[in-house]
C-alpha cells in the first residue's frame, strides 16, 4: 500500500508540474503573436510619368516604393520583399528593370528584395525605369499595383495612378548675365516660354521663380504666391497655351540684390501642370500678371531660364606682407596673405581668389606648411615651374581652411631660407579676386634684410682657422723638441 501511495503521489506531482509548464508556456506564445511587426507603404497615390510630347524618347526612373516598419516592440521586419505589377500601364508606358541592383524581372512584374528593416526605419527601391510610347495624349494614365510582405508581418498592398503629363514648355536656352546691379534697386525681368508641341495646355500654365545667393524678388502680383523670405515664387495662369506658340508675361517681374552681395542667380521655369508647391504662403497684392502671345523665338529651347547677376559691390583685397629678416643660412618664417577690406565677401571658394608670391633674390622658399583635418602637408601653395616664378596661393582651397577663420585676414607662414646677402633685394606679393575693383593696393614688396652669417657657418673661415691651428701646433711641437 505504501508503494502505491508513493507512485500515486509521484504521478500527481508530475501531472502538477506538467500543468505548471503548460500554464507558463502559453503566455509567451500569445506574446509572440502580439510582437508581429506592421509594414507601411509610402509610395505616392499619383505620379506624373512624362510629357506627352516626349513620346518614345521619354525616360523616368524617379518612381520609388518606400516601405517602413511601424514603430513598436516587435523588432525588425525580416525578409521584406515587394512585388510590383505594371501591367496596368499597357499602351501608356513601358517598364524596364530598375531597382539599384536589388530588383529582378523583365516586366510587367518586378520583385524587389529589401532585406531586414529595423523597427521604425524604412527602405526604398526604384523597381523599374519608365519609357514613353508614341501616340499618347495628356491625361492618358494607368495603374501600378504592389504588395509588400515580410516573414513576420502581414502583407500590405498599394496602388499608384500614373499619368502622362501635358506638353513640355521651354524657356530661353542660353544663360544670361546682368552686370552692374545696384543692391536695393529693382531690376526688371520678363519671363518667356514656348509650347513647341502639338498639344494645348488644357489646365493652364505655371511659372516658378527662384532667387539665390542674396537676390530677392520685389514684384508682388496677385496671382503669385511667395515664401516669407521673398526668394521663391509660383504664379498660376489660366491661359490655355496653344500648340507651337510663344508667350511672355504682361509686365516685368522685379528683383534686386541684398546689401553687400557680390553676385547671385535668378532662375525660372514653366509647367503645363499648375500644381502649387509647398512652403509658399504669402499671396501678392499687386495687379495680376497675364500672358501675351508673341512671335516664335528660336532661343526658347531650354528647360529653365538662368540669369547670372553681378552687382556694383566690390571685395577689395590688400596684401599682408613682412620682411625676410635674418642671417645668411637662417630659415625664417614670414607671414604672407591677404587682408579683405570688403565691403563684399566672396562666399564661393571658386571666387575667393588669393595671392601670388615671388620671393626676394637670394632666398629660397623651403615650404609653406599647413594642417587640414589633422594631417600635415608641406605646400599650401602651388610651386613655380621655373626658378624665379611665383608661388600661387588659392585661399578658397582646403589648405587655407584654418587660415580663413581670421576676421578679414587670410595669411599663412612661408618658410624662407636666406642663401646670401643681396643689397636692396625685394620680392613681391600680389592679391586678386574677380570682385576687386581697386587695383592700386593689390601689390606690395617683400624686403630682404640679410645679415652676414656667423663665423661658424663660413667654410672659408673654417679652412683658415684650421690652417692657423696647424701652424701653431707645428711651432709648439718644434719648441717642445728643442726643449727636450
Amino acid at each position: 500500500m505504501r508503494v502505491r501511495t508513493r507512485i500515486a503521489r509521484r504521478a500527481a506531482a508530475v501531472l502538477a508540474g506538467l500543468l505548471t509548464v503548460l500554464a507558463t508556456a502559453s503566455p509567451p506564445a500569445a506574446a509572440d503573436a502580439s510582437r508581429r511587426v506592421a509594414l507601411r507603404l509610402e509610395a505616392p497615390a499619383a505620379f506624373r510619368m512624362y510629357h506627352a510630347d516626349e513620346g518614345a524618347e521619354a525616360e523616368n526612373s524617379d518612381f520609388v516604393v518606400p516601405v517602413a516598419v511601424e514603430p513598436g516592440d516587435g523588432g525588425p521586419a525580416r525578409g521584406v520583399r515587394v512585388v510590383v505589377d505594371t501591367s496596368g500601364l499597357a499602351g501608356v508606358a513601358r517598364a524596364e528593370k530598375g531597382g539599384y541592383g536589388n530588383c529582378s524581372g523583365a516586366g510587367p512584374v518586378f520583385t524587389c528584395v529589401y532585406g531586414d528593416i529595423q523597427n521604425g526605419d524604412g527602405e526604398a527601391n526604384a523597381p523599374f525605369t519608365l519609357r514613353g510610347v508614341d501616340g499618347v495624349r495628356p491625361g492618358d494614365s494607368g495603374t501600378v499595383t504592389y504588395i509588400a510582405t515580410a516573414d513576420n508581418a502581414a502583407p500590405v498592398t498599394g496602388t499608384t495612378r500614373m499619368t502622362v503629363g501635358g506638353p513640355l514648355l521651354h524657356a530661353p536656352g542660353e544663360e544670361k548675365t546682368v552686370e552692374g546691379v545696384v543692391p536695393g534697386r529693382s531690376v526688371p525681368l520678363t519671363p518667356r516660354f514656348a509650347n513647341h508641341s502639338r498639344f494645348t495646355t488644357e489646365h493652364g500654365v505655371a511659372l516658378r521663380l527662384t532667387a539665390r545667393d542674396g537676390l530677392l524678388l520685389t514684384s508682388r502680383p496677385a496671382n503669385c504666391l511667395f515664401d516669407t523670405a521673398a526668394t521663391s515664387a509660383w504664379c498660376a495662369f489660366p491661359t490655355r497655351a496653344a500648340a507651337r506658340t510663344a508667350y511672355r508675361v504682361s509686365s516685368p517681374i522685379g528683383y534686386t540684390a541684398s546689401p553687400g552681395e557680390l553676385a547671385g542667380t535668378l532662375s525660372y521655369s514653366w509647367s503645363s501642370e499648375p500644381e502649387k508647391p509647398e512652403g509658399l504662403t504669402v499671396r501678392g497684392t499687386d495687379a495680376p500678371l497675364t500672358l501675351i502671345r508673341t512671335a516664335a523665338a528660336r532661343d526658347l529651347t531650354g528647360d529653365s531660364g538662368e540669369i547670372h547677376v553681378g552687382t556694383t559691390v566690390q571685395a577689395d583685397y590688400e596684401p599682408v606682407t613682412a620682411t625676410v629678416r635674418g642671417r645668411v643660412g637662417d630659415t625664417v618664417r614670414v607671414r604672407l596673405g591677404v587682408r579683405a577690406h570688403g565691403p563684399g565677401r566672396p562666399g564661393d571658394p571658386g571666387t575667393m581668389g588669393g595671392f601670388e608670391v615671388v620671393p626676394p633674390e637670394g632666398t629660397t622658399v623651403t615650404s609653406v606648411p599647413y594642417v587640414f583635418e589633422g594631417s600635415d602637408s608641406s605646400w599650401a601653395c602651388a610651386r613655380p615651374e621655373r626658378p624665379g616664378g611665383a608661388f600661387v596661393c588659392d585661399i578658397g582651397s582646403d589648405s587655407f581652411y584654418d587660415a580663413r577663420r581670421g576676421e578679414g585676414v587670410t595669411a599663412i607662414d612661408f618658410h624662407i631660407r636666406i642663401d646670401r646677402q643681396v643689397p636692396g633685394a625685394r620680392g613681391t606679393i600680389r592679391t586678386h579676386n574677380p570682385y576687386d575693383r581697386t587695383p592700386g593696393n593689390d601689390t606690395a614688396a617683400i624686403p630682404l634684410d640679410a645679415s652676414p652669417a656667423p663665423p661658424y657657418r663660413n667654410p672659408a673661415l673654417w679652412a683658415t682657422g684650421a690652417g692657423v691651428a696647424v701652424v701653431v701646433l707645428a711651432i709648439l711641437y718644434r719648441r717642445r723638441r728643442r726643449a727636450a
